[in-house]
């Protein structure tokens, strides 16, 4: 595997995965470690961190793990700070944290609507209020925030605080990416799609009461509404994230790239 990130040191935030298996925090750090990063993988739960982490060192490859509230700007700054400590540097941020809240904009209540642009969306902008500067002392760096399809269309399910929050994720990659692009940081969003991750399969069974025994038929009806006729998996964002954080993307900025197998294409 090519070693596009031999040298660099790469933060993910929400980088563990609550249900096991790979979501797509997970399967970003191992995809950065893969191709040559150093990690500091952060989580709300230091367990679950620690899981991640374990993968990469179990690869060879070089990891530190560290529990943090990704709403919280003290937790994200000493992520930061533990960042260029251990490593002497950091050239990439990843942001995947985020929460899917059921609701239209009568049913849900207030403090639901607070707490998805809490952690949705000024969890991306504390960690990057924090990493940008570093990155700028040391000439550069990417940044890459996990947005959603939600951010672009209605997609069937009554969850308008999640819409908007990627929404809002999505324009605050770009007005950053513009902000910061003559002092060498990139920035850009990954968008997915119809996934098959713990998470997406977690939503469905709290959100819209799917039965674990229904779950196989509801997954067949979820790949066909998706063109290419399946589904995407976490590694499909991992390897989109690696790919605009390396040079190969270095003259993109302020994009939000599609990874959804040509659901766009369609009307609902």
């Amino acid at each position: 595997m090519a070693k596009r990130f031999e040298g660099k040191a790469a933060l993910v935030i929400g980088a563990g995965t609550t249900d096991g298996g790979w979501g797509n925090g997970k399967a970003c750090a191992v995809q950065f470690a893969r191709e040559g990063a150093a990690l500091v993988c952060v989580d709300r739960e230091l367990a679950l961190a620690e899981e991640t982490a374990d993968v990469i060192r179990g690869e060879g490859g070089r990891a530190i793990a560290m529990a943090g509230d990704a709403t919280r700007s003290a937790d994200l700054k000493a992520a930061v700070d533990a960042t260029v400590q251990t490593y002497g540097r950091i050239d990439v941020l990843v942001n995947n944290v985020g929460v899917v809240v059921p609701g239209g904009v009568i049913e849900l209540e207030e403090e639901d609507w607070d707490r998805a642009f809490a952690i949705n969306v000024k969890s991306a902008y504390l960690a990057m209020k924090h990493a940008v500067p570093r990155m700028i002392e040391g000439g550069g760096g990417a940044v890459v925030n996990i947005s959603s399809l939600s951010a672009l269309r209605y997609l069937g399910k009554n969850y308008v605080a999640y819409y908007s929050s990627k929404a809002a994720m999505s324009h605050l990659t770009r007005v950053t990416a513009a902000e910061y692009a003559d002092r060498q940081v990139r920035v850009n969003a990954v968008v997915p799609g119809f996934m098959d991750t713990p998470m997406a399969r977690a939503s469905a069974q709290k959100n819209w009461g799917a039965s674990p025994e229904r779950m196989e038929a509801i997954w067949k009806e979820r790949a066909a509404r998706v063109p290419l006729g399946w589904l995407g998996d976490a590694f499909d964002i991992a390897k989109a994230a690696t790919f605009l954080a390396s040079d190969d993307a270095r003259f993109i900025t302020g994009q939000n790239l599609v990874v959804d197998g040509g659901s766009t294409l369609r009307c609902p």
